[in-house]
């Protein structure tokens, strides 16, 4: 029997499906030249993710400061048997962002007997990777996967979706780290994928002390720093950018009125660079932006899915109150 292969040669003979909806790419070069030449300078938080800049960031995971991961773990754990009892049994588990096995895992290992998988990824070959080596765990799980960009518009009533009771799960901080009006869009985007009966089970950072907060985004081991910085280096690499990286330092700051992290790189000097032939002026002091994460309480979280849309149904934290998964279902049209 012949194997089934993208055009790029990937492998999906493992999957029950594979769809691709050719999401446009992103372009490095044009982003990083737009968000120099701005003002103030910013660069998006996704072209972190080179492969060092991803080993980094697993890392960052397992500092003393970071609490995130360790925290939803557990509170995972804790509250296994009441998402296995909100899910039923046979549930479809809904990724948007192929993100960690671990979790992952811990999920479908608290359901009650899961139907099917689904992933949605920008990253193709990511995407395949992910949902291939979850097969290997879970050779008796149908597990499909939908290459898109799931911060945009995605329709998923042509998709052959295994039937079941869907269960959306976006874990981790990453609504944080889009801008009010963006994170109200996409909540809004996945509604439209959630029928009456079916649940969205997400992960939310919570307000907390700031000393805890710029500790979690500047670790006394530098990992966070390092990852920052990182970006630099991938611009030289991949841009030909003659940027003097030991010119910049890390910084992490909490800001009140917005109620978010805020990540900079700062110059410590005044100095000219150039990236793609385009030349750029830095003075010291002056910052480029390259992430913000937003911090929710329970009840401006809940107010936030309102607005898409989405009826708060159960919220879980843990004993330090310091993240919190939502269980959400269809509500209301959103505002």
């Amino acid at each position: 029997m012949t194997e089934a292969r993208t055009a790029e040669g990937v492998s999906t003979d493992q999957l029950a499906f594979f769809s691709d909806l050719h999401p446009p790419s992103s372009d490095f070069r044009r982003d990083v030249l737009e968000g120099l030449a701005a003002t103030p300078k910013t660069i998006p938080p996704k072209y972190f993710y080179d492969r060092r800049g991803s080993a980094l960031f697993d890392d960052i995971t397992d500092t003393p400061e970071y609490y995130v991961m360790r925290t939803e773990l557990a509170l995972l754990d804790r509250i296994s048997d009441e998402i296995a009892k909100r899910a039923g049994p046979g549930a479809v588990v809904i990724e948007p962002g192929s993100g960690s096995s671990t979790k992952i895992d811990k999920l479908l290992g608290s359901l009650d007997d899961p139907a099917a998988y689904v992933g949605l990824d920008i990253s193709k070959d990511h995407l395949l990777a992910a949902c291939e080596d979850l097969s290997r765990r879970w050779p008796s799980l149908k597990i499909g996967a939908i290459c898109a960009d799931f911060t945009r518009h995605v329709d998923l009533h042509d998709m052959p979706i295994p039937e079941g009771r869907r269960l959306v799960f976006f874990p981790g901080s990453t609504i944080g780290n889009f801008e009010p009006d963006e994170a109200r869009e996409l909540l809004k985007g996945i509604r439209d994928w959630l029928r009456p009966e079916d649940g969205f089970l997400i992960g939310v950072d919570r307000v907390k002390p700031r000393g805890v907060l710029e500790a979690a985004y500047d670790d006394a081991g530098g990992v966070t720093a390092d990852f920052n910085l990182n970006l630099l280096t991938r611009i030289n690499r991949e841009l030909d950018g003659t940027i003097d990286t030991a010119a910049f330092e890390h910084r992490s700051i909490w800001n009140d009125a917005k109620s978010r992290i805020e990540m900079h790189l700062v110059a410590t000097r005044d100095m000219d660079f150039t990236v793609s032939e385009q030349a750029f002026t830095m003075t010291k002091g002056e910052t480029i932006h390259t992430e913000n994460s937003h911090k929710f309480t329970v009840a401006s979280f809940q107010a936030l899915a309102r607005s898409a849309g989405l009826e708060p149904v159960a919220d879980w934290s843990d004993d330090d109150s310091y993240f919190t998964l939502h269980w959400l279902e269809c509500g209301a049209e959103a505002w």
